[in-house]
């Protein structure tokens, strides 16, 4: 089923990432950690269907998408970055395989985070955050999606890294074998990983090699 929805509004949160909120279509659900398909309401850009993950929490009377834009070429995110308060969006029921199913380690990257973003507000609010990680990899400082939110909601079970500067706060590093290595030794948990394909590819490889559970490996398939 599809529903047209109404932008009430648009903040930003970092030089290239924007939060929509919009109507929510009478009894729409959605689970934290789901997508949706969602195009904009306009006639050359209707049929342009791409998936975006939803960030407020599922009760309340809004839903939101926060959205990375690529201006770089005229792509569906390079209009929704033009979209002003009053434009339309046109979603489609939620889906997605990226739920919670316990206390475990999030690893994200760049835009990789959004499907967790509802997950982690719902566990801050329900006070059952405690006892979860995250690693966040960005390019640089600049780039980081609500920072101080999530350390607010994790403390300092959140590690920020940064791969393409030199940082006086953030490890310089990138996930990968030798980082994991030397950060995690419970591979029993749950694992829940989004970012760019290879890297979730790459790093679900890692995890498993090193006797995690694959059914415990999380990500959008």
């Amino acid at each position: 089923m599809e529903f047209t929805v109404r932008i009430n509004a648009i903040s930003q949160v970092t030089h290239n990432v924007k939060c929509l909120r919009f109507e929510k279509p009478e009894h729409y659900h959605f689970v934290p950690g789901h997508a949706t398909d969602v195009s904009i309401n306009k006639p050359d850009w209707v049929e342009e269907k791409r998936p975006f993950t939803f960030t407020a929490l599922a009760d309340k009377p809004y839903l939101e998408f926060t959205i990375k834009s690529y201006i770089d070429h005229d792509g569906v995110t390079n209009q929704i970055d033009q979209l002003k308060v009053g434009d339309e969006l046109v979603i489609s029921d939620s889906w997605g395989a990226i739920e919670y199913t316990g206390e475990g380690c999030f690893i994200a990257g760049g835009a990789g985070i959004t499907p967790f973003i509802a997950i982690l507000r719902q566990l801050h609010q329900d006070g059952k955050a405690k006892g979860n990680k995250l690693f966040f990899s960005n390019k640089t400082e600049a780039d980081i999606i609500y920072k101080e939110e999530l350390t607010e909601i994790l403390g300092e079970d959140v590690v920020f890294l940064v791969s393409s500067e030199t940082s006086n706060r953030y490890q310089n590093a990138r996930i990968n074998e030798a980082f994991i290595n030397a950060n995690i030794k419970d591979f029993n948990q749950p694992f829940y990983i989004c970012g760019p394909d290879l890297m979730i590819e790459e790093i679900s490889d890692i995890l498993v090699n090193k006797g995690a559970n694959p059914d415990r490996v999380v990500f959008e398939k």
